[in-house]
């Protein structure tokens, strides 16, 4: 095939991996390895202990005085660093405070968050020579559009920016990465990803709280002989690394009682889609999905679960025995390229540890748990039906959403958009992929939208709660369900498998404005950058 520079990077730059071949895979595919690793280096399942990324506390505290509502104040930094991912090598990797994955924000619904994000991350580069210009995406949060991370909204390394978070919304699982323009694979996978978990009374008082709460980030790697980072993007299609990384670490052991536990799961892959299933066959309770808690619990033996999906799920460990070993393995997918260890996740070792009693939810699943807004609407209330086909475009090799792309939007100065839903209107949008050989996990920002029907059927049970982010499989259609509320203003929709949207798998929608309007929101013009005079 021919080989692009971007395929071939390598984060270590010492030379090209070479995974795959173009357009790779089309069904699932298995192959040995894809790392340069020796047997000395390359890490195996089970050999690493479970650690989460730590809290992130708010270097000041305030009230706004325009609502009267308490602000938490956070500054995280975007640098190169060095992770101990191997047994023996360092892994070099931007991160968020130099982690990967970065620090976990966690807060109470109704206490706003003003983030400031600093680059100070190299001008360039070192493999493929792009500016590390970035913009930070609270995936999940109804933000104003200049606080959205607009993928062309760029903070160039030397400056910062303040990100306004509004979390009004209930309770849920999201997350911030980098979303700076036709770079976000290479940013978010070198580590600028991390968890940003919202509370409120209704979720505190169901469901496992404190270290019974586990944030778990999974994603995938593949390594160069020196521990660096390996990309190949298999001609823009995806990377599918051969090592499961929760948390920055391969395949962990966490230790746990004889209770039940909430994990919130990420899939932070870019490209790797999961299918998580524990080793004894045994349910797995599904309790809240992207925008939160679920009208029901769904008890499954397993589901599908795409990059940037969020789902919390239940584990009861009392049933199992002092010492015993209980798996969360990966059957994986369509669409997939597996390895020699990918159908694992991590493990848990059950101990005799002694259980508060005390807690209520030491011992509850809950069945019923909340409705809300999102999975209150119904298909009556929908004013338009708007149809759109994801694909590949044989003519310039690109994704595209309806023949457009954000090539589009950037040629019409930021002005092109593909629906203009009014302010508090209800939708239903299509989506379908026929295009054969591949699966889109598709994000629309802003809104917390109800899968309605799956290839004319019901959706899946662990999908019946309110999503942000659909797994649109090959030779599948969906019909989504939301209210476009509470902004005016544009926002993106975009294939999350990364390499599609840098190439260019992503385009917009404007909300309750005309494209003559002016816009006081508008992500190019306001909340700009600001030169960071502070070193470090």
């Amino acid at each position: 095939m021919s080989t692009t520079r971007r395929q071939v990077l390598l984060i270590g730059g010492l030379g090209v991996l070479g995974a795959g071949a173009a357009m790779w895979p089309t069904g699932s595919v298995e192959a040995k390895s894809a790392s340069r690793l020796s047997s000395d280096h390359m890490p195996r399942p089970f050999r690493t202990p479970f650690i989460q990324a730590p809290l992130l506390p708010p270097y000041a505290t305030g009230i706004d005085p325009a609502d009267g509502l308490p602000v938490n104040y956070y500054r995280v930094t975007e640098k190169a660093a060095v992770a101990r991912i191997l047994p023996r090598l360092g892994t070099p990797v931007l991160g968020y405070n130099g982690l990967f994955p970065g620090p976990t924000i966690s807060l109470d619904r109704g206490t706003k968050a003003v983030v400031r994000v600093r680059n100070q991350l190299p001008v360039r580069h070192a493999l493929d020579g792009h500016a590390l210009s970035t913009s930070t995406h609270l995936h999940g949060s109804a933000s104003l559009p200049q606080y959205d991370g607009y993928a062309s909204d760029l903070t160039h390394p030397g400056f910062y920016k303040d990100y306004h978070y509004p979390n009004f919304q209930p309770a849920r699982t999201l997350w911030y990465h980098d979303h700076g323009v036709h770079f976000t694979a290479l940013n978010a996978y070198s580590g600028l990803a991390a968890q940003y978990h919202l509370h409120d009374p209704v979720e505190r008082r169901l469901l496992p709280q404190g270290r019974y709460d586990v944030a778990l980030t999974i994603s995938d790697a593949m390594f160069a002989s020196d521990g660096s980072l390996g990309y190949d993007d298999n001609t823009h299609s995806g990377l599918w690394g051969d090592v499961i990384l929760v948390n920055g670490k391969p395949w962990p052991v966490m230790k746990v009682q004889k209770r039940v536990y909430r994990l919130r799961l990420l899939n932070a892959s870019i490209s790797r889609s999961l299918r998580p299933a524990l080793s004894t066959g045994d349910p797995l309770v599904v309790v809240a999905t992207d925008g939160g808690l679920m009208p029901a619990a769904q008890s499954v033996a397993n589901y599908r679960h795409a990059g940037a999906e969020r789902y919390e799920v239940l584990i009861d460990f009392r049933k199992y025995r002092t010492g015993q070993r209980i798996e969360l393995w990966n059957l994986s997918n369509e669409n997939n390229v597996d390895y020699d260890f990918t159908h694992k996740i991590m493990a848990f070792d059950v101990t005799d540890e002694p259980v508060d009693s005390r807690d209520p939810t030491w011992n509850r699943i809950p069945t019923a748990l909340t409705g809300g807004e999102t999975m209150s609407l119904r298909a009556g209330q929908s004013v338009k039906t708007r149809y759109f086909r994801v694909k590949r475009s044989d003519a310039t090799n690109m994704w595209t959403i309806n023949d457009d792309s954000w090539q589009d939007v950037i040629a019409s100065g930021y002005k092109k958009a593909v629906a203009n839903p009014a302010l508090n209107s209800v939708e239903v949008w299509q989506i379908e992929n026929s295009s054969g050989g591949w699966f889109h996990p598709l994000h629309i920002h802003l809104v917390d939208f109800q899968i309605i029907s799956r290839n004319g059927r019901a959706p899946f049970n662990w999908e019946r709660g309110p999503k942000d982010t659909v797994y649109v499989g090959e030779r599948e259609t969906v019909r989504l369900l939301m209210k476009f509320t509470p902004h005016k203003g544009v926002y993106m929709m975009h294939c999350h498998n990364l390499p599609h949207e840098d190439h260019d798998m992503m385009v917009q929608f404007r909300v309750g404005l005309r494209e003559t309007d002016v816009d006081p929101n508008d992500p190019m013009t306001a909340a700009k950058p600001v030169w960071d005079d502070v070193a470090g």
